[in-house]
């Protein structure tokens, strides 16, 4: 649910006249707060606290407090002189006895960021431009790995328009809900990766406040998107988690067919068959993981014969085979997942997609979008998504830093999961994989793609935060390793 500023202003103010202090909503924040920071940087380290005056400098002092409890070391830096705090502020900088870091090098340093919250608006003015410039030269110069709390200081949090100083943050905590602003396309390399943190006093109250003005967006969190991942089953079966058909690989080009694969293994699919030319069967057959069955396929006609519960059309297919991809895509009644060359092929005759016989999700990036409407270079990629989805009765997933899926009468769901290091090649390969698994345990569609996305993003996440890859070295099959813990992440509930 993406509210505006004045919206999250109202939905407090509702709360403060329930008898809701603005103290007990700091404290929840502030806590949320730092266990968002202790996801993302698990060793504790330094931690840099920049706060301003208002309640926004409070939830940074109160996660600071929670910090030094689990071994942080903090260092303060306050804007403002503490005459000009707010009472709330100046409180909860007397309930924190600070720990020293500055005589610990080497250990992992955070910034804080609580110059400014949503309720701060035009440009930066001193001492916050100083403050703001000192977070971004941090970052530049010392490694220092920037949250936002709440919003990026310097960030319109209705617009997404930014000052040329404001904080460049690598990770964005937002409290209650995520803000239109923050998912501006503009912004997105202000905010970085996106956390919602909860706060249920404000949850309770934003139907009776918001009503039908809240926007029809979502943006994608584990605590709602595992309602969706139904608990397995003491009594279940392999037959039970599906039967998944990958129609994949051509030379050089096996390595697409062979993560695709392993991707839909490590997501729960029962029973995997990948599917693909003879010249390159005996390699992928030698690639893939042992539960993966691989079979040469002849004519994509012989599908027909197979027991699927779903298809998975495209990664390293080549274009050989356009005709007979066009045919499987408007007669199989199959659900089916296409991808890369599959799209490349229906890119030709995307008509062909109102008269298909089964559920199709496609998962273009970019480049691949543009091919299959010619006006989705133009911004904003929301647009074309909403766009693409009221035209074909299917399910659109939008690769991109902010991966978007959509469905006709379905909300638009904003992915926020995810980090730079997914900018290298076959990442889109594991999605589809992981999305084929999904559907094939009988989950919509719409669903897979959300879950799918969330997932690989927290996957590549995880390979980070453990230390065992930089965003240099993150590769697809790193994601694979991954994707066990992402999943206990999902059930667990994490940001």
């Amino acid at each position: 649910m993406l509210l505006s500023c004045h919206q999250m202003r109202s939905v407090e103010e509702a709360a403060f006249a329930d008898g809701l202090t603005a103290e007990s909503l700091m404290e929840e924040a502030g806590a949320g707060m730092a266990a968002a920071i202790r996801q993302f940087q698990p060793q504790p380290g330094i931690c840099r606290v920049h706060f301003g005056k208002g309640h926004n400098g409070g939830d940074a002092l109160v996660a600071a407090r929670h910090l030094t409890g689990h071994g942080w070391a903090i260092e303060l830096h306050p804007a403002f002189p503490e005459s000009e705090w707010s009472p709330l502020t100046a409180q909860k900088f007397r309930e924190l006895t600070p720990r020293d870091g500055a005589a610990r090098p080497g250990l992992p340093l955070v910034l804080l960021d609580g110059l400014l919250g949503t309720g701060a608006s035009g440009a930066l003015r001193e001492p916050i431009r100083s403050a703001a410039r000192q977070i971004n030269r941090a970052r530049r110069e010392e490694g220092a790995r920037v949250f936002a709390l709440d919003i990026p200081s310097g960030l319109d949090g209705d617009t997404g328009a930014s000052d040329e100083d404001a904080v460049c943050a690598d990770v964005t905590l937002t409290v209650g809900f995520a803000k239109t602003g923050l998912l501006a396309e503009p912004a997105v390399a202000r905010v970085g990766r996106l956390c919602v943190i909860p706060l249920g006093a404000l949850s309770e109250r934003i139907t009776r406040v918001a009503g039908d003005a809240v926007p029809g967006d979502i943006v994608g969190t584990a605590r709602e998107l595992r309602l969706g991942w139904p608990t397995r089953g003491f009594d279940l079966h392999k037959g039970d988690c599906g039967r998944v058909g990958i129609v994949a690989g051509s030379r050089g080009m096996s390595g697409a067919a062979i993560l695709a694969a392993n991707a839909c293994v490590h997501s729960g699919a029962g029973l995997v068959t990948l599917l693909v030319p003879a010249e390159i069967e005996e390699r992928v057959a030698a690639g893939v993981t042992p539960e993966v069955m691989v079979r040469v396929l002849g004519s994509l006609d012989e599908l027909d014969r197979m027991r699927f519960d779903i298809l998975a059309v495209g990664p390293g297919l080549g274009r050989s085979r356009d005709a007979e991809i066009l045919a499987l895509l408007r007669e199989s009644p199959l659900p089916m997942v296409v991808d890369a060359d599959a799209l490349n092929a229906l890119a030709g005759d995307p008509g062909i997609l109102l008269s298909a016989r089964g559920a199709r999700l496609l998962t273009p990036h970019p480049g691949e979008m543009q091919r299959l409407d010619s006006e989705a270079a133009a911004p904003p990629r929301r647009s074309t998504l909403r766009r693409f989805t009221e035209k074909f009765p299917h399910v659109l997933l939008l690769k991109g830093s902010r991966t978007l899926v959509g469905q006709r009468g379905q909300p638009i769901f904003h992915n926020a999961t995810g980090n730079p290091g997914m900018a290298s090649g076959g990442m889109g390969d594991v999605l589809t994989g992981v999305c084929a698994a999904l559907a094939g345990q009988g989950v919509s569609l719409y669903q897979s793609a959300c879950l799918g996305a969330w997932v690989c993003g927290r996957a590549a996440e995880i390979a980070v935060a453990t230390g065992r890859h930089s965003e240099e070295s993150l590769s697809a099959s790193a994601v694979i390793e991954q994707l066990g813990p992402a999943f206990c992440a999902l059930r667990q509930g994490g940001f």
